[in-house]
């Protein structure tokens, strides 16, 4: 099993979708990204809030639903990181770049370039390894020591041999698993590995690169704040 490709809280509800022409399940186009919004994740306010003991984070897909489970002290740096980024609504139009069946579903390059370099030179430093990479684990990915910055994996499958690599997992899936398992994965892995999405054009691009050369691959529409 390959890891991942490397680049060269309430009750209420809260729904922000995005203007791509992309359709949910029932059909209905998203409205477009709140500016406000946007201009929050652009400057990165509140990126590095304190994330609480445990919360839960749910995902809308183009597949459907799932909801991650995150426990901060897993991973206390990864886990402030993540939902920081959630509650901000970075993932918001993010695709999922890299889904390889058996192994491991990537996401986190933000479909907005300017968002992109910007966070990609905020990186986290490690933390300690508390748990492995089983089945339904989230984690960063990471390129070598003190490299976490957007991007997540979801293991497919069990994948300790990504424990020695510095993912880290900060929580669990604990709905939806199967919606993951339906992803668009004839991409396969990340170039040059594979005939998937090459990362470093992705971060510099975003979107537009994703949607032009890759155009059946999966995103999260939306998140909802579960607890």
């Amino acid at each position: 099993m390959k890891p991942a490709c490397k680049p060269n809280i309430g009750k209420r509800k809260t729904y922000i979708g995005f203007d791509s022409g992309i359709k949910t399940l029932s059909g209905e186009k998203m409205p477009e990204i709140k500016s406000a919004v946007k201009a929050a994740v652009r400057e990165m306010k509140l990126a590095e809030m304190a994330a609480p003991a445990v919360f839960e984070a749910k995902f809308k897909t183009t597949k459907g639903d799932f909801t991650v489970k995150v426990t901060r002290a897993w991973a206390p740096r990864g886990a402030n990181r993540f939902y920081s980024m959630f509650k901000i609504k970075y993932f918001t139009d993010v695709a999922f770049f890299c889904v390889i069946p058996g192994s491991i579903a990537q996401f986190g390059i933000h479909g907005d370039p300017v968002i992109n370099e910007r966070w990609s030179r905020a990186a986290i430093a490690d933390d300690d390894k508390s748990h492995s990479n089983l089945k339904g684990y989230l984690a960063f990915a990471a390129t070598g020591p003190n490299t976490r910055n957007t991007r997540l994996v979801i293991n497919l499958a069990d994948n300790p041999r990504l424990d020695s690599k510095g993912y880290v997992p900060i929580g669990k899936v604990t709905k939806g698993f199967k919606v993951l398992e339906k992803l668009y994965s004839n991409y396969g892995d990340c170039a040059p590995s594979g005939k998937g999405p090459e990362p470093a054009k992705a971060f510099k691009d975003g979107n537009a690169y994703f949607r032009s050369s890759f155009p059946n691959l999966d995103y999260i529409v939306s998140t909802i704040n579960e607890k």
